[in-house]
C-alpha cells in the first residue's frame, strides 16, 4: 500500500502541467541534439544542462531526465542510420540495424529499437519503484565512515568506464579530486587552489567543466574524422514492423530487459556491458542466428532493450546511495547539488515528490519517445544530412550562451574553452574523461566525509575498520583495485573498448 501511495504522489507530480511540459521539452532537445552524430547523451546533457537552471529542482532534474531518454534514442537512430553509435552502449546496434538501412528496412529498425527502449523503460522504472527504499532505508544507518568507503568504492569502480591504462585512469581519478577541491575550504574559510581569482572561490563551476570537458572536447574531436559525412542511404518508409517481426522481436526484448535490469547497476559501464550480453545471448539462442551481422531484427531488438534498461537501473545507485554509477550519473548528481538538493538517501525523507516524481517521469519520458520520435523520423533523417561543418559553429555558440546565462560571468565561457581543450588533449593521449568527471563530482563528498569521520575519531583511522560495512566496502575496494590493476585484465578492458570503438 505504501507503494501505490509513493507512486500515486509521483504520479501527481510528474503529471504536473509544468512538468509535462519541460519532460516533453527535455525528450524533443535531447533527440534534437543527440542525433547528431558522434555527439550522444553524455555531450548532449553536458550542453543542455544550462537550460534547466533557474527552474524548480523536481522540474530541472524531470527535464534532464527526458534530455537523457532522448539522447540515448537519437544515439540509436544515428547507429542504425549512417552506422554511428551517438553511445558505446549503441555501437552493438550498428552490427545489425546499418544493414537493415542496406536492405531498406530502416523504418522497422528504428521502430524496434522505440518499442524495445518502452517495454525496457517501463519493467527498469518499476524495478527502480521497488528496489529504492529498502535500499534507501539501509543507506540511512550509514555514517561518515560507511559513506567515506562507499564514495571510494566508486572511484574504484569509474577505472571500468576508462579505456586506456589502468594507470591513466588512476590519474584521472586524481586529478578530478584536486579540481574538486578548488575554492573556499567549508571548515576553516580559507581560500585554496584559487590562484587568486575571486570567480574560484566557490569552486570551479561543474556546468563549465561538464560542457567544455564533453561537449566542447568532442566536437574537436569529431572534426578531425571524415565519419560526420557520411549520408543516409535510402529513404525511411514502412515504419511499422510486420507481424512477424513483433513475434521475432518479442523473446529478445524480453531477455535484453532482464539482462540490462540486472547488470545495469554495475559501477562503470552497466549499459555497455548489458548490451553486448544481451546481442550474444541471442546470436547463440536464436533460430536465426545465421542472419546476426547481416540485418537481423533480433539484434536491433535485445541490445537497444538491454541498453535501455540498464540505462534506467544506473539511477537506483544514484538515487538510493548518492553514489553515481557512471559519468551521466555523475552529471545527474552535479545537477542535483547546483539545485541546491544533497544527493543521498535522504532525499526520499527530505524530497519525497522530487523522488517519486522523477521515477514516475521516467515511465512518462519512454512514453514520450514512442510517440513522438516515429513520426519525426523524417525530421531526423533530414537534420543528419546538414554538414557537421555547418552544425559545429551552432552548438559551440549555444554552449557558450547557455554557460554564460547561469550567473552572467564571462569567466565562466573561458573555463569551457579551457576545458574543451583539456577535454581534447584528453582523447588525443586515450584518457578517458569519465574517470576525471566522477572524481571531481566525489571530491568535495570524499572530503567532507573524511574529515567528519576523523572529528568524531579524534585522528584515529580504524573508524573506517571497526564497523562491519565500511571494512566490508573498503574490501570490496581493495580486491577491485587488484583484480584491475592486473595485466591480464587491464588488456582486456582495452580490447572490450577498442572492439567498441572500431
Amino acid at each position: 500500500m505504501e507503494l501505490i501511495a509513493n507512486l500515486s504522489l509521483g504520479l501527481s507530480v510528474a503529471f504536473h502541467p509544468s512538468n509535462l511540459i519541460y519532460c516533453f521539452l527535455g525528450v524533443l532537445l535531447g533527440t534534437l541534439v543527440g542525433v547528431l552524430p558522434g555527439l550522444g547523451p553524455l555531450a548532449t546533457i553536458a550542453m543542455l544542462l544550462p537550460l534547466t537552471f533557474g527552474l524548480e529542482p523536481t522540474t530541472a532534474l524531470i527535464m534532464l531526465a527526458g534530455i537523457y531518454y532522448g539522447s540515448q534514442y537519437g544515439g540509436s537512430t544515428t547507429a542504425i542510420l549512417v552506422n554511428l553509435p551517438g553511445e558505446s552502449a549503441s555501437a552493438v546496434t550498428t552490427i545489425d540495424g546499418y544493414h537493415m538501412t542496406l536492405q531498406g528496412r530502416a523504418g522497422p529498425a528504428l521502430a524496434t529499437a522505440a518499442i524495445g527502449s518502452f517495454v525496457a523503460g517501463t519493467f527498469a522504472t518499476v524495478l527502480i519503484a521497488l528496489v529504492a527504499k529498502p535500499l534507501t532505508s539501509i543507506a540511512l544507518s550509514f555514517g561518515p565512515a560507511e559513506y567515506f568507503s562507499l564514495m571510494v568504492l566508486g572511484l574504484i569502480s569509474s577505472i571500468s568506464l576508462s579505456s586506456g591504462s589502468f594507470l591513466k585512469a588512476i590519474a584521472m581519478i586524481c586529478l578530478g579530486l584536486l579540481l574538486g577541491l578548488s575554492g573556499t575550504d567549508i571548515y576553516t574559510a580559507i581560500p585554496r587552489f584559487t590562484f587568486g581569482a575571486i570567480d574560484l572561490l566557490d569552486g570551479i563551476d561543474f556546468v563549465a567543466l561538464a560542457v567544455g570537458i564533453y561537449g566542447i572536447g568532442e566536437i574537436l574531436r569529431n572534426l578531425e574524422s571524415d565519419q560526420n559525412a557520411r549520408a543516409v542511404i535510402g529513404k525511411v518508409k514502412n515504419i511499422w514492423p510486420t507481424r512477424e517481426d513483433l513475434a521475432r522481436i518479442a523473446a529478445p526484448i524480453v531477455r535484453g530487459t532482464a539482462i540490462g535490469s540486472i547488470l545495469g547497476v554495475l559501477p562503470g559501464g552497466g549499459a555497455l556491458l548489458s548490451s553486448f550480453i544481451a546481442y550474444n545471448v541471442e546470436k547463440r539462442t536464436s533460430r536465426n542466428s545465421a542472419q546476426f551481422g547481416k540485418g537481423a531484427i533480433e539484434g536491433v531488438a535485445a541490445p537497444e532493450a538491454a541498453n535501455n534498461a540498464g540505462a534506467q537501473t544506473s539511477f537506483i545507485p544514484m538515487l538510493a546511495l548518492g553514489i553515481p554509477s557512471n559519468a551521466l550519473m555523475a552529471l545527474m548528481v552535479g545537477a542535483m547539488v547546483m539545485q541546491g538538493v544533497v544527493p543521498g538517501p535522504n532525499v526520499i525523507v527530505r524530497n519525497p515528490d522530487l523522488f517519486w516524481g522523477l521515477i514516475v517521469s521516467m515511465w512518462i519520458g519512454n512514453a514520450m519517445l514512442v510517440v513522438l520520435n516515429l513520426p519525426l523520423i523524417g525530421l531526423w533523417v533530414s537534420l543528419l544530412r546538414i554538414p557537421y561543418s555547418i552544425l559545429f559553429p551552432a552548438i559551440v555558440a549555444l554552449c557558450c550562451i547557455g554557460v554564460y546565462s547561469i550567473n552572467n560571468s564571462s569567466f565562466a565561457v573561458y573555463l569551457v574553452a579551457v576545458f574543451g581543450l583539456l577535454g581534447y588533449v584528453l582523447r588525443r593521449f586515450d584518457c578517458e574523461p569519465a574517470p576525471f568527471i566522477l572524481g571531481f563530482i566525489l571530491g568535495p563528498m570524499l572530503e567532507e566525509h573524511l574529515r567528519r569521520a576523523m572529528l568524531m575519531s579524534g585522528g584515529d583511522l580504524k573508524i573506517f575498520v571497526a564497523s562491519p560495512i565500511s571494512c566490508g566496502l573498503l574490501t570490496v575496494s581493495a580486491l577491485a583495485l587488484f583484480l584491475v590493476s592486473r595485466p591480464s585484465i587491464d588488456r582486456q578492458r582495452k580490447e572490450v573498448f577498442a572492439g567498441d570503438n572500431e
